[in-house]
């Protein structure tokens, strides 16, 4: 006899008997609940067991399936549900999603905040995709893409200046994004580091700033007040001294016309390499040449044509190397012998 209530039936006296009114535990004996009397009639009916080789899934209308029958790998299918939840396992491990890489030799897992948490919200994707940016939520647990915020930070414009050296001289630095009062430095082309006087704050783009340097090139460095800072991509400060003449101005002299040879040279100097230039348009006229380099006035017909005496004025300048120039007039005048004959009575 199949053992256990589940395979068989017993009757008693034709009528069928509950489950809870015999015991059939051993599969070899039925012991009722209330004994029976003699004359009695008892019918019990076993049942065999058998295995089912297969069996479409499609068939199973209703129940559920045990775990232990469901398969430990299930290979691309979709599941479609409006919620799938990843339990944990009701002690330490909180529930996580693991997405695999192609070779399923790592992978990324979602997992859930711990119990101590205590939180239960929704993440929801945003509708769409933006390049560069990066996912935000609004508190609620709607997720969007966002534009990765930027500090601000001060920005000081290229624009080149000259000042004396070892002199005290405020200058008007422009740039973006100020902020009261910020720290202005002056960094050499050597990296040496000098620090502003006095720093006057005017606007966001503007800062008026008293400074003392040594003759040299510099980059200025802007820093706000919460540490963000910018510098110039150039040295755009210069301390230089301007170029000066060590010749005086006026007459350079008479010349014979028709001279040639150097007529005068003029000298200046600057704490740079020097260049002259002729301002005005007056030196071809005379059939001189000036030297850029040197300064040298040269000729070899002074006076060209012209053949009566003649004063030339005209005006020279140096510049250095770092722009700066200065202006100085000078003169010179041709004479000529005296020409024609005379009597004496």
């Amino acid at each position: 006899m199949a053992g256990g209530v589940a395979f068989i039936d017993v009757y008693l006296n034709g009528v069928h008997l509950d489950s809870s009114d015999y015991t059939a535990t051993s599969g070899t004996s039925v012991v009722l609940s209330t004994g029976a009397t003699v004359g009695d009639e008892i019918y019990i009916t076993a049942f065999g067991t058998f295995t089912l080789a297969s069996f479409s899934a499609g068939n199973l209308t209703s129940g559920t399936i045990n775990d232990a029958r469901l398969p430990t790998t299930i290979a691309d299918k979709v599941i479609t549900a409006t919620s799938l939840t990843a339990k944990g396992d009701g002690s330490s491990a909180d529930g996580k999603i693991t997405l695999n890489c192609s070779q399923n030799s790592h992978g990324v897992s979602i997992a859930s905040p711990p119990h101590s948490a205590g939180q239960s919200y929704t993440l929801t994707l945003p509708q769409s995709i933006t390049n560069g940016y990066y996912l935000k939520t609004d508190g609620t647990g709607n997720l969007s893409f966002a534009e990765v915020p930027q500090p601000v930070v001060p920005t000081v414009a290229d624009v080149s200046q000259t000042i004396a050296p070892a002199t005290a001289t405020t200058i008007s630095i422009t740039g973006t994004n100020f902020v009261s009062i910020p720290i202005v430095e002056f960094i050499k082309t050597d990296g040496s580091v000098t620090l502003a006087n006095t720093v006057a704050f005017t606007n966001a783009t503007t800062l008026s700033v008293n400074v003392t340097l040594a003759s040299g090139n510099y980059y200025v460095r802007i820093e706000n007040p919460d540490g963000n800072a910018g510098r110039s991509t150039n040295n755009i400060l210069t301390a230089s001294t301007a170029p000066t003449f060590s010749t005086s101005a006026g007459s350079l002299g008479t010349f014979a016309g028709n001279f040639s040879g150097t007529v005068a040279t003029i000298a200046g100097s600057s704490d740079s390499a020097i260049a002259f230039s002729e301002t005005t348009s007056v030196l071809t006229g005379a059939g001189v040449a000036l030297n850029t380099s040197t300064g040298a006035l040269t000729t070899s017909d002074f006076g060209g044509a012209s053949t009566t005496p003649t004063t030339y004025n005209f005006t020279i300048r140096i510049t250095d190397a770092e722009g700066q120039t200065a202006d100085r007039s000078f003169s010179f005048t041709s004479s000529f012998g005296a020409t024609g004959g005379g009597q004496f009575n």
